[in-house]
């Protein structure tokens, strides 16, 4: 996936490697924030049968209330975000 991403920005694989190195190297440590997510994601395999249900419940609600993105719109956003990141 990240291979993708980087096909996209017109990186190869190993000069984000080498640039995330040399980053290593200029800062002395990791160069971005380590830490779990606020929310963890839901563990399908670890859900009893009601569990499941209800979670697919919540996605059919979202459905019908409207609250969906298109691809196209996740795939702006996620752009945008990529690139506000890359100011900071």
């Amino acid at each position: 996936q990240a291979e993708a991403i980087f096909t996209e920005l017109g990186i190869p694989m190993s000069n984000a490697i080498g640039l995330f190195l040399k980053q290593v190297i200029l800062t002395r440590g990791i160069p971005f924030e380590i830490k779990l997510p606020a929310v963890q994601p839901v563990a399908v395999g670890g859900m009893s049968k009601e569990q499941f249900d209800a979670e697919l419940q919540k996605g059919m609600d979202d459905l019908e209330a409207g609250r969906v993105i298109s691809a196209a719109d996740l795939k702006t956003e996620m752009r945008q975000m990529h690139k506000e990141l890359n100011r900071a």
